[in-house]
């Protein structure tokens, strides 16, 4: 699973060249509310195995959560559950923050 991450360059680099990603917040409802990339789902760690269907043949999904260490875990899981090209966001949103977009808050 060597590429089972994604640097946040690379993932601003493909949304601007308006490549399909599913973009995949696995944070708790509280921290999507508080900031979010554009067109994220917010589904919880917790309910992604409720809702892991909808995500089979879904392309390219790209996870993320706080600072990369939950969407590790989230898209190894769905990798598990058939979802082959789920992919975690490295350093997550926060580092998003931090290298493509200060607009987004940092918490």
């Amino acid at each position: 699973m060597d590429d089972l991450q994604i640097e946040p360059q690379e993932v601003n680099r493909r949304l601007a060249a308006g490549e399909p990603l599913v973009l995949l917040d696995v944070r708790e409802l509280w921290e999507h509310q508080l900031c979010r990339l554009e067109g994220a789902m917010a589904v919880p760690m917790q309910e992604l195995p409720a809702r892991v269907e909808w995500l089979e043949g879904a392309g390219e999904v790209v996870v993320y959560c706080h600072h990369g260490i939950r969407s590790v875990d989230a898209a190894a899981w769905l990798r598990q559950q058939g979802v082959e090209k789920a992919r975690s966001m490295t350093g997550g949103i926060d580092r998003w923050s931090r290298e493509i977009d200060p607009s987004i808050p940092r918490y």
